[in-house]
Parts: structure tokens; sequence; C-alpha cells
């Protein structure tokens, strides 16, 4: 049995939507699960380039997936692009990994954004792909626009924040919202994360509201631009 868990209600756009402590948003209006920058198969692209990682993170960040969709059993799954590390990872994923999908697929629509590592679409797996998508008002996409933010949720900036707790720096991977956009953190267990005072994040939010919903063990701690550490 899953440990009890308190997710932060949000709205984006005026969507209500739920951020999970396991880094996904739920959106139960649509039924509908987000997952962003899951980066599968990255110690097998590093692999490829000479460079050894653990080759546990794709069964890693599967087992993540699993559990929360478990949690939620949505009808939809988005995954909002950089859902491989590289162009390659897609094909030559092990089918023990391919058979994992298919089961968290059975009786859902998948939809796979394209992202900057993986622009080509996924192979030989459940679901479709598409650059972006629009659902109920907001447009999801992976890299986050800067013409326009209203209604966006996007990825591929893996947002983190720190504050002071306890008398000791805590930095988390968030969500970031200002009411208008929300930028998802990565879902990938061996994915970093970019600080939100990054110059990156520069133009993307309404920094007098914009709020960041750091991850913990079982629980969102929501914290106002104004109260992290720079």
């Amino acid at each position: 049995m899953m440990n009890p868990v308190s997710g932060a209600e949000i709205l984006v756009n005026g969507v209500a939507a739920l951020c999970d402590p396991l880094g996904a948003l739920y959106l139960p209006a649509d039924e509908c699960l987000v997952v962003s920058d899951l980066h599968l198969e990255k110690g097998a692209a590093f692999a490829r380039r000479g460079m050894m990682l653990p080759p546990y993170d794709t069964l890693a960040t599967l087992n993540l997936l699993s559990a929360v969709i478990a949690r939620y059993d949505p009808k939809i799954v988005i995954s909002l692009g950089d859902n491989f590390h590289d162009r390659r990872g897609s094909q030559l994923m092990p089918e023990e990994f391919r058979a994992m999908i298919r089961t968290l697929a059975s009786g859902r629509e998948i939809i796979w954004i394209n992202g900057n590592h993986d622009p080509d679409g996924v192979f030989d797996l459940p679901g479709r792909s598409a650059d972006e998508l629009v659902l109920s008002g907001l447009v999801f996409r992976h890299e986050p626009s800067l013409i326009s933010g209203r209604g966006e949720v996007a990825g591929h900036l893996h947002p983190s924040a720190t504050v002071s707790r306890r008398g000791r720096y805590v930095r988390r991977a968030c969500f970031a919202t200002d009411g208008q956009r929300l930028v998802m953190p990565a879902f990938g267990v061996l994915s970093g994360g970019l600080d939100l005072r990054h110059k990156a994040m520069h133009g993307l939010f309404d920094r007098s509201a914009l709020t960041a919903h750091l991850l913990g063990r079982d629980r969102i701690y929501s914290v106002r631009f104004s109260g992290l550490i720079g």
C-alpha cells in the first residue's frame, strides 16, 4: 500500500490541477496525468559515448511512472518531451521496458510530446507523438514559449528551488507557476534541476505571483518566489 500523499491544488489559466509529490500533474476534469522529461535510457546514451553510469535509470523512472499511474488511474497520459535522452534511445530500448510501457498504457490514451532530445517521436510504443497538444484551455509543449505563456504547460527547464529549513538549505525540484503558465519538474531519476532564479527562467513568469511547489517525500511544499533562497 502506498503512503498517503498531500499534493498542491492549483489553477493554471483557470483549470484546476493537482501537483503530486512524485512530480506528476493531474487534471481531474479530463482524468489526465502529465509528466515531463523522463529522459529514458539516459544511462545507455552515456554508455554509448563511453561515459559509464549505473544502468538502472529507465527501470527506476518507469517504476515511478507506474506508481503515479496507479494512484490516479488516468484516461490520458501526456509526456512533455525529452521522453528519451537521445534520438536512438527509443529504438534501442530493451524489450522488458517496452513491455512495461505497454502494460502502463493499457486502456489509456498516451501522447508523447516531442522534445529537443527526441524530436523524431517514439519507436514501437503505444500512443501517438505530437509537437504540442491543446486540451481544455491548456497547451502542452516541451519548451516554454516567450510569445505567450497563458495556459501553457511545459517542461524542458527542469525547475528547482532552494529554501531555508531548520537552519539549513534544502534544494528540491519543483513545479513553477504564476497561475498563467506552469513549468513542470523533470520526472526522470537522472535529470538535474535549474534554479528558478537562473537567467533561462527570466521573462517566463510574473514573479509577484510566482510560486514554487517543491517536491517532498510525500507532500508538496509551496513557497512564494520571494521566500526562496537566491
